[in-house]
């Protein structure tokens, strides 16, 4: 067996469930607040794009996709983010999600002949850990502390970490914190990588999901530098959130053509194309924004509504983006949702689950992650139940 696979850790809701083992909660409906699967309705002229082309699953799919995704994905990011001009045959690769074009891009970027450092936010989407392991890297933490406004303090970062870094992940909205990176720091973060030569790989799943100005992009800020060529850039977006369509396993990379060209040739081996019904369904999701902007406006009313519930009562604020809460709870994390799943039968996540330690500490320590995906009422009802629990002095 690969020997790296000793070093990954168990996967957060794993660890979730061996600590609620054995809790018996109370008998009322069940509010599951851990996992970040929206739970909106998909649009139903994706559905039916989706239906209506089962057809074509008697064909084989290019790896590449259709050059209607891809053309539709270049419009929407020219659109989005202000790009003058991306090119649909070189610069953009569909993915079957990007949780598994994050971990396949590690792969296909690391240089095994050289020592190499993953860099990554603290605390941070897992899946960048366990690619930088399999990869035969190792793995920098930065932490994202509230006196940094939840964003990594880049210029603590030192040379040497730099000189050793292959690959930069930027998580922007960030999860679980929701701080947007501004537009100046990108492109500080372009200037390093031209200076230490490395990669860096923007995830913005959640860019769709704000409640003021757009958050900017990583390929935004290349726009604005001149680098229509995106030099040692790569973007990933889904339409997981922005669409509610995690089952579809729907997304895209976008970005430097140099590295997305070996990037295919890895996955015509890797055998990850999307299914033809999915690229069609796609398109047509990436094609229409009102069914979006819908959306932040449900999400924006639940936010709302549980803060309202909340005020006076954690120490939480409403995040810049994204459809988490990161609030700072008095118990230690573990203790806190066990203890409200056993009083309350509402589920969230322990910060330390999505966080490592660090000589700075563990920044994921007396927080927890709380995914507001259900439905309003079930959202504001997990509200009135933590409010209880907490004033009840837990």
């Amino acid at each position: 067996m690969n020997p790296n696979l000793n070093q990954l850790q168990a996967y957060p809701f794993e660890r979730l469930a061996q600590l609620k083992q054995g809790v018996t909660p109370p008998s009322s409906d069940h509010i599951p607040l851990s996992i970040g699967e929206p739970k909106h309705q998909p649009p139903h002229f994706v559905l039916q794009a989706l239906t209506d082309n089962l057809d074509r699953l008697g064909n084989y799919p290019a790896t590449k996709g259709i050059p209607e995704l891809r053309q539709a994905i270049a419009h929407w990011l020219e659109h989005r983010f202000a790009l003058s001009h991306v090119d649909a045959e070189r610069q953009v690769l569909p993915v079957n999600g990007t949780r598994e074009a994050l971990f396949a891009f590690v792969q296909a970027v690391v240089d095994r002949s050289q020592p190499a450092l993953v860099v990554s936010p603290n605390p941070f989407y897992q899946i960048y850990e366990g690619a930088a392991f399999l990869a035969g890297a190792g793995i920098h933490f930065l932490n994202c502390d509230q006196q940094q406004g939840y964003l990594p303090d880049y210029d603590a970062v030192s040379a040497d970490v730099w000189q050793r870094c292959q690959v930069l992940f930027v998580c922007s909205p960030g999860n679980p914190t929701g701080a947007i990176t501004p537009l100046a720091t990108f492109k500080k973060l372009i200037a390093l990588a031209d200076q230490y030569d490395f990669v860096i790989a923007s995830d913005e799943c959640y860019s769709e999901l704000y409640f003021d100005a757009p958050p900017p992009g990583l390929l935004q800020a290349c726009e604005q530098l001149g680098r229509t060529d995106y030099r040692r850039c790569v973007v990933f977006h889904s339409l997981s959130k922005r669409s509610n369509l995690p089952g579809l396993r729907s997304g895209f990379v976008a970005g430097d053509a140099a590295i997305l060209q070996p990037f295919l040739l890895y996955r015509t081996y890797h055998g990850c194309a999307m299914p033809i019904p999915n690229q069609l369904a796609s398109i047509a999701a990436w094609r229409d924004e009102q069914h979006v902007v819908e959306n932040r406006r449900r999400y924006r009313d639940k936010f709302d509504a549980v803060l309202a519930e909340l005020n006076g009562c954690l120490d939480v604020s409403r995040p810049e983006a994204s459809f988490y809460l990161w609030p700072r709870v008095e118990l230690s994390d573990t203790e806190f949702t066990r203890e409200l799943f056993r009083a309350h039968h509402v589920t969230v996540l322990p910060g330390t689950f999505i966080a490592r330690d660090t000589p700075q500490g563990n920044p994921g320590a007396h927080h927890v992650r709380i995914a507001l995906v259900a439905e309003r009422d079930a959202c504001v009802a997990a509200a009135r139940r933590i409010r209880a629990f907490v004033e009840a002095g837990c």
